[in-house]
C-alpha cells in the first residue's frame, strides 16, 4: 500500500517547488535517461510521472535514452560479446543492426509509452528523423599515444544539430524521446554514445538545464565522497589522477562541453532514487552533482 501523505506535507512539498516552477517555466530541461530507471519497474514509473508533471507546470522536457542493459540483454540471446574502448561501444555492422533495433525500435517506444501512459504525449525520434543528427565516423585517440587514432566501427561523433524539429515538438504539448543514432553524409547510420547526444542537444536548445540520471549517488572523490558542487578545474584534475574513468568519462566530458556552452546547470543524479527528477529540479535537497559553469 502506498505511503498516505498528511495534507500539510502535500501542501509544505508544493509552497517549495514554486520559487523553482516559476523562473523555468517555457524553459528547455534536457534529461539523459539511463541505468537502474530505465529497467526498474517502479522507477520507470516515477521517471515517467516526473517529465509529464514538468511538462504540465510550464517546462519543455527533452528525453535522450540510453539502452546499454538492453543491447547486452540481446547479445547474450544471439551469442555475441559488447566490447567497449575507453568507455564507447566498438560497433561494428552486425552490432549497429542490433543497436538501432534496440534503441531505435523496443527502447525508444518503450520510453514513448511509459510517459504516455502517465499523461504525456511522447513522440519518438532518432537522429535519422528529418537528418537532426547529422554525424561522421569518430576516430578515437588512443589514450597511450594520442597520435595512434582507432577506428571503433560505427561509433559517430556529432557534426551538426537541426532544433527545429524538436523546437517544434516543444512548442506544442508534446515531449520529444529521442534515440542517440545519428546519420552522415551518405546515409550511413552511427551509433553515438547518449550522454554525448544530450550535452550536445542542450547546447544546441540553450537549455536551463541538462540533467543525467546514473547508477551512482553522483560524482565521488576519491574517498568515495559524494561532491555535491564541482568546477571545471576540479573536474580536470580527478580526469588527471585517474579518480574519474570508464564510463563515466563520457558523461563528465559532456556535462563540461554543456557547462562551458551556456547551459545554466548540469546535474548528474542518482536515478535509483524515486522521482530523483523532481527532488533535483524542484526541491531544496538535490540528489546528486551540480556541475558549476565557471
Amino acid at each position: 500500500m502506498s505511503e498516505i501523505i498528511p495534507p500539510q506535507v502535500k501542501a509544505g512539498i508544493l509552497a517549495e517547488a514554486l520559487p523553482y516552477i516559476k523562473p523555468f517555466h517555457g524553459r528547455t530541461i534536457v534529461v539523459k535517461y539511463g541505468g537502474n530507471a530505465m529497467t526498474d519497474e517502479k522507477l520507470k514509473q516515477c521517471f515517467a510521472r516526473d517529465v509529464v508533471l514538468l511538462k504540465l507546470v510550464g517546462m519543455n522536457p527533452v528525453v535522450v535514452h540510453g539502452g546499454g542493459p538492453q543491447i547486452e540483454n540481446l547479445f547474450a540471446r544471439v551469442g555475441k560479446k559488447g566490447e567497449f574502448i575507453q568507455g564507447l561501444r566498438v560497433t561494428d555492422a552486425e552490432t549497429m543492426e542490433v543497436v538501432e533495433m534496440v534503441l531505435g525500435g523496443q527502447v525508444n517506444k518503450e520510453v514513448v509509452n511509459l510517459i504516455n501512459q502517465a499523461g504525456g504525449k511522447a513522440v519518438g525520434l532518432t537522429g535519422k528523423d528529418g537528418s537532426f543528427i547529422r554525424a561522421k565516423k569518430l576516430l578515437m585517440a588512443h589514450k597511450d599515444n594520442p597520435d595512434d587514432m582507432i577506428d571503433i566501427g560505427q561509433v559517430g561523433e556529432i557534426v551538426a544539430i537541426d532544433p527545429s524539429l524538436i523546437s517544434l515538438l516543444d512548442t506544442g504539448a508534446f515531449i520529444p524521446v529521442i534515440a542517440p543514432i545519428g546519420v552522415g553524409a551518405e546515409g550511413e547510420t552511427y551509433n553515438i554514445n547518449a550522454d554525448v547526444v544530450a550535452g550536445k542537444i542542450a547546447e544546441v536548445l540553450k537549455a536551463e538545464k541538462l540533467v543525467m540520471l546514473t547508477n551512482t549517488p553522483g560524482v565521488l572523490d576519491e574517498q568515495g565522497k559524494l561532491l555535491t558542487g564541482i568546477t571545471p578545474k576540479e573536474i580536470d584534475d580527478m580526469v588527471a589522477a585517474g579518480t574519474l574513468s570508464g564510463g563515466m568519462l563520457p558523461k563528465i566530458g559532456s556535462a563540461l562541453d554543456a557547462a562551458r556552452s551556456g547551459v545554466k546547470s548540469v546535474h548528474i543524479i542518482d536515478g535509483r532514487v524515486e522521482h530523483a527528477l523532481l527532488l533535483e529540479i524542484l526541491t531544496d535537497e538535490g540528489v546528486g552533482t551540480l556541475i558549476k559553469s565557471k
